[in-house]
């Protein structure tokens, strides 16, 4: 079964950009228009993967390292997370501590290209993804400690072979994990009411505006890396925050339906919900934090 796993993880470095194309082709529907296919998304990398890159005037090894840095830490990220409650041996272990450091240091190196590139946009967009992510990460650090506390570990696969059947969704902690888990997603996918995916304004961009020097090459690992964040949350959000059965292959198709359902409910909340004032967001956040220490209170109170 292992190996099963290990074949799902590796197909999921390719699938990856499936979901943000499903995404958008769900919302379009819901606003009575045609809308882009799923497959969109790849087009899109084809079309910039066969275009050069571009090294802005003054940038130097900071610029050019940062989109394979940031491939290569997402590739990990998508190796880590388990399928079906297993996951395959690359050598990276299965700690969730270690996906948190993964993400954050993505993060880090592309808020340090765009400081390297000096654009004012670049720097404003990475300043407010970064005023985020002080929220957004002790947010995801919580509601993997709520996931965390039933299986007495830290280690992905037994937090979702804790969270599988029944019975943890009658603990109130469960529940306080999966609303904090919810606003993971909406943060690190770079969906609205935190932002906008579609926006071309540099005034109000905030995952896209550390990228708006970058072109070609660079710009298709990038793009591809954000699709990857999309593939990691949605993942370890059906494998911890769900339900599904105990047995890999059950799982494994549960998990499937309940990707697909996400999609869909972040489509929903992008067609009803406006983007929220920039301030606004930590409020949100520091809620979220809020709900996911009481959960973990709960948790480990005992409370059922």
């Amino acid at each position: 079964m292992n190996i099963a796993a290990a074949v799902g993880q590796l197909l999921g470095v390719v699938l990856a950009p499936l979901l943000p194309g499903l995404i958008q082709t769900l919302k379009a529907r819901l606003q009575g228009r045609r809308g882009p296919s799923p497959l969109q998304p790849y087009r899109t990398l084809r079309r910039l993967w066969s275009k050069s890159a571009v090294d802005p005037e003054g940038t130097g090894v900071v610029y050019r390292l940062a989109p394979p840095l940031i491939v290569a830490c997402l590739i990990a990220a998508v190796l880590l997370v388990p399928l079906g409650g297993r996951a395959g041996s690359f050598g990276l272990g299965h700690d969730a501590l270690v996906l948190v450091g993964l993400l954050a240091l993505a993060r880090f190196t592309a808020a340090t290209a765009a400081w390297d590139t000096g654009n004012g946009f670049a720097l404003m967009g990475a300043a407010r993804d970064l005023m985020i992510a002080v929220f957004g990460e002790a947010l995801l650090l919580l509601a993997l400690l709520v996931a965390a506390l039933p299986a007495h570990s830290t280690d992905l696969r037994a937090m979702s072979t804790a969270a599988a059947g029944g019975q943890i969704w009658s603990a109130p902690a469960h529940w306080c994990g999966a609303f904090a888990f919810a606003l993971v997603i909406l943060v690190e996918t770079g969906r609205q009411p935190i932002d906008s995916p579609d926006t071309h304004l540099e005034l109000t961009m905030i995952h896209e505006g550390p990228l708006l020097e970058y072109a070609g090459r660079d710009l298709a690992l990038l793009h591809w890396a954000a699709a990857a964040r999309h593939w990691v949350v949605l993942v370890l959000g059906a494998g911890l925050f769900l339900p599904h059965p105990r047995g890999f292959a059950a799982s494994l198709g549960v998990e499937v339906a309940e990707v697909i359902a996400l999609c869909t409910a972040l489509a929903l909340v992008e067609t009803s919900e406006a983007k929220m004032r920039i301030l606004r967001v930590p409020l949100l956040l520091g809620l979220g934090c809020a709900i996911a220490l009481a959960g973990a209170g709960l948790s480990i109170g005992g409370a059922t």
